[in-house]
């Protein structure tokens, strides 16, 4: 009889509250980064391969519901419930700037070419910071119909999308005319939007459903029914043919994107998930949830009879490889054989 395959997640501790977004940079010089956001208010740095801590932006006096990274990873971003958006600096863990609103600020976003911050909240307006000139009072666009949740750039800074939290639908705007240019429609408020790394996609959670839209002619390519109410859906970067999605159920389930047959669930979380993506390569995928945790996924899982499901070139295969080996290649350590019981044990949990 087959063993059921069980994925080995690393487990990243930190935060103190429900961990409520996750933002990947791209591929570095020095590797890529993980930050989550958190409604224990301190926004965490990590080593987006291994989960390692790197450190914690520490000044929000309310939940961070929102964080990024700039293209470069030289900078970060957080939206928080003390009706502030904060710019730090990645390499000290300094603020660099503090931007003020009037209510909630829900979401954040830098666009691609670093010189701009996107903010939205409670307020219904649209922010556009210019980080050359942050005294300068920002460009406002206040014709959003709902409290903003989501925010996100697109068409090389030309196109903003936003979603509310109490209506349906992904509104596009004209970043010049400050008009929408586009909406799509869905039935439930949708929490999670996402633009695929090579701009083709549009990746949404809207009640139990994920859809996946066309970027540049706003098309609906796919839509698939899921087993429960889904908070956020991510879209594999590398070939675009997987995604995950997870939400009140708990799991984090792995799907192919051409059929919508679930490949994958994994069980681990104490609390609904909030939050999935994708690393910039593919190879992972991050999961935060209501317990606290964030949860890193390998893309091809490790069993629990210490195989590994697939092989480097992507084909079925089985590579024996003790549980040791395992925690030692997942964590990064270079565990000598005596005195480090503790950090073997801690890699293999």
């Amino acid at each position: 009889m087959d063993k059921k395959k069980i994925a080995v997640p690393l487990v990243c501790h930190g935060h103190s509250r429900p961990v409520v977004d996750l933002f990947y940079s791209p591929i570095t010089p020095d590797g890529f980064f993980l930050i989550s956001a958190s409604k224990d208010s301190s926004p965490m740095l990590r080593n987006g391969e291994t989960g390692d801590w790197i450190g914690t932006f520490e000044g929000h006096k309310g939940a961070v519901w929102s964080c990024c990274l700039d293209t470069n990873a030289l900078r970060a971003a957080s939206a928080s419930a003390d009706f502030s958006a904060k710019v730090w600096d990645a390499l000290t863990g300094d603020v660099l700037h503090s931007f003020e609103h009037k209510h909630i600020v829900r979401a954040c976003s830098f666009s691609e070419d670093t010189h701009l911050l996107l903010t939205g909240g409670m307020e219904k307006i649209l922010r556009i910071f210019d980080l050359n000139r942050p005294d300068a009072p920002p460009r406002e666009v206040d014709r959003s119909p709902g409290s903003v949740r989501t925010v996100a750039w697109l068409h090389s800074d030309q196109t903003i999308l936003s979603t509310c939290t109490d209506m349906g639908g992904v509104r596009l705007w004209d970043v010049r005319s400050g008009e929408i240019v586009q909406t799509l429609e869905t039935k439930s408020p949708v929490t999670s939007a996402e633009v695929s790394q090579d701009g083709r996609y549009i990746t949404t959670a809207d009640g139990s459903t994920v859809k996946f839209w066309d970027a540049n002619h706003f098309g609906l390519v796919k839509s698939y029914n899921m087993p429960c109410t889904i908070e956020s859906a991510s879209l594999e970067p590398k070939y675009g043919n997987k995604f995950v999605a997870g939400g009140e159920d708990m799991w984090v389930r792995f799907f192919d994107f051409h059929t919508g047959n679930e490949i994958a669930c994994n069980k681990g979380h104490h609390g609904p998930v909030h939050c999935v993506r994708f690393s910039p390569g593919g190879e992972s995928y991050a999961s935060g949830s209501e317990d606290g945790t964030i949860r890193i996924w390998q893309t091809s899982p490790v069993t629990n009879d210490g195989t590994e499901t697939l092989t480097a070139n992507g084909t079925i295969g089985k590579v024996k490889v003790t549980a040791d080996e395992v925690s030692r290649k997942i964590e990064g350590f270079h565990i000598a054989d005596e005195g480090k019981m503790k950090e073997k044990e801690e890699a293999a949990n």
